[in-house]
């Protein structure tokens, strides 16, 4: 039983409900789909670094000090073993997981395994050309505990989100964030549009991590 990880390191959310506060990261290599603004398409591409089973990555968190957990990727829900992982991480009341998903891996056999692992789940809009991939049922199956997020190249995404919001409606059951991708869409167009349309309870973020560290580092 292992696992094909990119990198780990310690660092803080750059987004999400724990933006901010210090994280530690796993990176899981690999994805089932090829979004147009990609951000780290050399998890999807290159080899995995390291290969690690359960107890080293729970061994190397614990070693970190840091109780948040963020399970990225690429794609960690491709990772034939993360059930067990995520299980392991459940009996530990001091760690907080937070699983960062495309939307387009079923998500069902995880929701029930502890509300201290949330899922931030990506709806893909038009311009991530991926949108045919986005899986229903994992938006009707959302918790408070849980996120969706949408990054948006432009308005014709823009409009999308609103529609996919209030199809499931969204921020009824969950938290629900905006992104830009980041040098196509000016965030300004963003706050306009949430203001006009009096979107109580969606969220603009921006990537922490590009605006401390330069956007291309990795690690961070």
């Amino acid at each position: 039983m292992s696992f094909q990880v990119a990198e780990r390191f310690v660092s803080i959310n750059g987004e999400g409900q724990r933006a901010g506060e210090p994280a530690a990261f796993v990176r899981f290599s690999g994805c089932n789909l090829r979004c147009s603004w990609c951000d780290t398409l050399w998890a999807v591409e290159e080899p995995a670094r390291e290969e690690m089973t359960v107890s080293e990555i729970i061994q190397w968190v614990e070693s970190t000090g840091i109780k948040n957990v963020t399970l990225t990727g690429g794609e960690p829900m491709l990772q034939k073993d993360i059930r067990e992982l995520l299980v392991r991480f459940s009996g530990d009341p001091f760690i907080r997981v937070e699983v960062e998903t495309n939307g387009a891996v079923d998500l069902s056999p995880y929701f029930g395994i502890s509300d201290r692992i949330s899922y931030t789940v990506d709806y893909k809009c038009p311009g991530s050309g991926m949108e045919g991939f986005m899986i229903g049922h994992n938006f009707k199956r959302l918790r408070e505990c849980d996120t969706v997020k949408f990054v948006v190249t432009d308005r014709f995404d823009l409009m999308r989100m609103f529609e996919v919001i209030e199809q499931y409606r969204l921020t009824e059951v969950c938290k629900v964030y905006v992104s830009p991708v980041f040098g196509r869409i000016d965030p300004q167009e963003i706050v306009e549009e949430l203001l006009q349309r009096k979107a109580n309870d969606v969220r603009l973020q921006l990537q922490l991590h590009k605006l401390i560290w330069n956007p291309e580092e990795r690690g961070v």
